[in-house]
């Protein structure tokens, strides 16, 4: 090769490195911009802002959901550590009998955003009260299961009920869960230490040990589904650790006490009668005892999970509620 034709070559390579680097830079730059632009807080424009399945909140959390059927509206709210999908049984049947249903995954759960901060009962509402209020939900149903249940009272004690037409608490923690001076009927704290301590440890497993007591499969006339075991755990380890270890002050030491007396409109509150997660006596018994329209329906015999083991008659007492 001559030193015309070498020194060509080697001009033309470093033209190529040159045009390869200035590219991969203006790559890296524009990565960290479209990071950093992720990581504030939402515009006074963007807040709200929703696309077919996703809302963003003030701090800019994107909150997931589900939006099915035309109708009257049903919007239900999960327990932990699972997401919106935990209500599919009560969903495909209510949208298919005429009713428009939206289950969201709170923030932290399921396929929303998995933010540091924002793990607390008021935040909750007030993402919840982003998706009513952006999909300006109007003469709403509220449906809370476990937690979701004092997502639903909390919503409706700091949002009120202008866009809420019936509630109904499933299982639900509400009033407190935690012994204290005002609940000496509540569980000890030691087992909620214990629920801490056991999703740092190996939440994996602490998940699938969860799913027996959760569903009853402990007791002798049970009937067990490895699916359902699987479901749950799939569901939970969606659930970013940070945010399911935060929730679980949530569900036990949140007093929703003046939320429940904000409830001024009929409320349906079902509680299984063998609940090992959420013991009836501190929680669907009394509640009724709070909310002044109440009616309490008892499942004898059921467990925490009755939206999936005893899904059909919860869908029909749902339905027969709607109707009322």
């Amino acid at each position: 090769m001559s030193k015309k034709n070498e020194s060509e070559e080697i001009s033309s390579r470093r033209k190529l490195l040159v045009s390869v680097a200035g590219a991969a830079a203006g790559a890296a730059l524009a990565s960290s911009n479209a990071v950093a632009a992720s990581a504030k807080p939402a515009t006074n424009a963007s807040v709200g802002k929703h696309t077919i399945n996703t809302v963003t909140t003030k701090d800019g959390t994107q909150i997931h959901f589900k939006d099915w059927g035309t109708g009257p509206v049903v919007v239900f709210s999960h327990g932990w550590p699972l997401q919106g999908d935990a209500w599919e049984d009560q969903m495909i049947f209510l949208a298919t009998n005429g009713y428009r249903v939206i289950a969201h995954d709170r923030r932290g759960h399921g396929l929303s955003s998995q933010p540091w901060t924002g793990n607390d009962m008021d935040t909750y509402a007030d993402d919840l009260a982003t998706l009513m209020d952006a999909l300006d939900l109007k003469g709403a149903t509220m449906v809370g299961h476990s937690t979701g249940g004092g997502e639903v009272a909390r919503y409706i004690g700091r949002h009120g009920s202008k866009r809420v037409a019936k509630a109904v608490l499933v299982g639900a923690v509400p009033p407190q869960m935690v012994k204290s001076a005002n609940n000496p009927n509540g569980l000890p704290m030691s087992v909620f230490d214990g629920i801490r301590s056991a999703v740092l440890a190996d939440r994996s497993q602490f998940f699938k040990d969860l799913t027996t007591p959760f569903y009853g499969y402990n007791r002798p006339d049970s009937k067990p589904s490895q699916g359902v075991r699987d479901t749950f755990w799939a569901q939970g380890m969606q659930c970013g650790i940070k945010n399911a270890y935060d929730c679980i002050k949530q569900f036990s030491e949140t007093d929703f006490t003046e939320d429940l007396k904000k409830m001024d409109m009929p409320t349906l509150i079902i509680h299984g009668s063998d609940d090992q997660i959420v013991p009836i006596d501190t929680a669907g018994k009394a509640s009724a005892k709070i909310v002044k329209n109440a009616k309490l329906i008892i499942y004898e015999g059921a467990p925490h999970g009755l939206p999936t083991t005893h899904k059909d008659k919860l869908n029909a007492d749902l339905l027969a509620f709607l109707k009322s």
